[in-house]
């Protein structure tokens, strides 16, 4: 499916007060609307994913799956500050002819939803039957389903939270130290940084899955073994791995962004905003998620009214969310047939 670009409006405004010029989306698509054009679904993807959502949730998503182009029409658009086609920190600054790297500005989850809110008004999508997301797209989800209460029929949300947690800043913040660790991130150029980027992704798949998965998948044979275990080479494999498709300044940008998440922020609390959504919706946590506990999965439910709340039994840790497909697709069916039945 061809990639798309939607021009933001110039310069585009930012929560901090800051512009950023000469900004753009990147977007996919698959089938078509129907008729009544209520058959759309939007997809808010996490961290370092892309617009390409058929690729990084198969299983969900695509030919014979629940979400099939033959029955509804996707939408995905990359975030802004991503390396995947939406203006990020390697781009030029049109002031400057010059890449922004370490000077990109402040992006917030709030400033993601808005370029996604112009471009779902230049689409003409009135109106969206389900807006999903996890992690990080499960934050986008629920701030635009704040925003824009009467757009979204349906809002499923997985592994995310309210507001971004001290211990998930924490963990970015552990991140972003080791990015900064890497002299050649000063540098600002292409490649800057990646040593760092490298040693972040090691950190940051502690919190992805946990002791659990590690013991399951990563455990030694050979107990003779003194140095070059099974784990270590795991860590540096996935570190070099995302390396090769992302660069440490979006890594930067995107984890500061979610850290910003706090729906409650100018609305009287969280809990608030939450009672502002309008949508039919669904909560998901994951068993053994300790980036994103089941009681933050459990203040969302609680806080919206209606709220259909459900847990992954998985050891996958957070992960559960991109690979617990089958689990997901059938709290799926079961939640659709409960929003159908409210209707009736």
């Amino acid at each position: 499916m061809q990639q798309h670009t939607f021009l933001l409006p110039d310069p585009f405004p930012l929560e901090s007060g800051e512009t950023l010029a000469g900004a753009r989306v990147a977007y996919r698509t698959w089938g078509r609307l129907n008729a009544a054009r209520d058959n759309v679904v939007w997809v808010c993807h996490a961290l370092t994913a892309n617009a390409d959502v058929l690729d990084w949730w198969p299983g969900l998503f695509g030919a014979g799956y629940f979400y099939d182009p033959a029955d509804w029409f996707i939408v995905c658009a990359n975030i802004l500050g991503s390396c995947y086609g939406s203006t990020c920190p390697l781009d030029a600054d049109p002031a400057t002819g010059a890449g922004r790297f370490q000077s990109f500005p402040l992006l917030t989850i709030r400033d993601l939803v808005a370029a996604h809110e112009a471009l779902r008004q230049e689409l003409g999508l009135a109106h969206v039957h389900t807006l999903i997301g996890g992690s990080l797209g499960g934050q986008q989800a629920l701030e635009w389903a704040v925003s824009q209460s009467e757009v979204f029929s349906h809002l499923v949300v997985i592994a995310t939270s309210a507001r971004h947690s001290a211990w998930g800043i924490a963990f970015n913040e552990a991140q972003r130290l080791a990015i900064e660790a890497d002299a050649t991130y000063f540098e600002n150029r292409p490649g800057g940084g990646d040593a760092g980027l490298a040693a972040a992704r090691a950190v940051a798949l502690l919190s992805y899955r946990g002791h659990d998965a590690y013991a399951h998948t990563q455990t030694d044979p050979d107990e003779s073994r003194l140095r070059d275990f099974r784990a270590s080479s795991y860590q540096r494999y996935q570190g070099h791995k995302l390396v090769a498709r992302f660069d440490a300044y979006s890594y930067v940008a995107l984890t500061r962004a979610m850290d910003s998440h706090n729906l409650g922020r100018g609305r009287g609390g969280v809990a608030a905003a939450l009672a502002a959504i309008r949508a039919h919706t669904l909560v998901l946590g994951i068993t053994s998620d300790v980036l994103f506990p089941l009681v933050e999965q459990r203040e969302i439910a609680a806080g919206i009214a209606g709220a259909v709340y459900g847990e992954l039994d998985s050891g996958f840790g957070h992960d559960g969310f991109l690979l617990e497909t089958v689990k997901i697709a059938a709290a799926l069916e079961g939640f659709y047939a409960v929003a159908r039945a409210n209707l009736t």
